[in-house]
């Protein structure tokens, strides 16, 4: 499923990232990688901000439905 629809306060692993390889790549760099644990801290109008190895991060809808847990 993609992290947009994932229970706030729940740790997901990472199963697959999509999208365009320039997407793909930019997601790595930030850490949301595949078997990373993830977990969505909070949403605000769509927007999540996740906690990914030790960091929160300020994902936009659009990002976050490239993100399969």
């Amino acid at each position: 499923m993609p992290l947009l629809l994932s229970v706030r306060g729940k740790q997901n692993v990472i199963r697959r990232v999509g999208g365009p390889e320039d997407v793909k790549k930019r997601l790595e760099a930030l850490g949301f990688t595949v078997g990373c644990k993830i977990t969505v801290v909070s949403e605000l109008a769509g927007d999540l901000i996740v906690k990914v190895k030790d960091s929160r991060i300020a994902l936009g809808r659009e990002l976050a439905n490239r993100i399969f847990v």
